[in-house]
């Protein structure tokens, strides 16, 4: 567990970069176990790339890039289905940057 300072996290890229790419990871291993790999891949690659993770009154969000759906061609998804994997990505990434940083909710 990282000695989290939300201050640094101003600066994440430069001060936390290794375990951003953590929690991404580990998000990305628990959503590609339960959801089809290339829905999962495609959500990675053409969506969460352009995502951005805060920290911001005590807890971590993910913002995403303006509409998702549209960012999305690797694969067919109904509008629906999508946002429903999307924010429960969103969750799992999330979940993740508190126990990596060991920030509680």
């Amino acid at each position: 567990m990282t000695d989290f300072d939300p201050e640094k996290f101003e600066d994440k890229y430069a001060n936390y970069f290794p375990e951003l790419q953590r929690a991404y990871k580990n998000a990305f291993e628990t959503m590609n176990d339960e959801f089809d790999s290339s829905l999962i891949h495609g959500v990675d690659q053409q969506i969460l790339n352009e995502s951005e993770p805060f920290y911001e009154d005590g807890d971590f969000s993910v913002r995403l890039p303006e509409n998702p759906a549209e960012r999305l061609t690797a694969v067919e998804i109904d509008d629906d289905e999508l946002d429903a994997v999307l924010d429960r990505y969103v969750d799992e990434i999330e979940g993740e940057l508190r126990r990596v940083f060991g920030v509680e909710a």
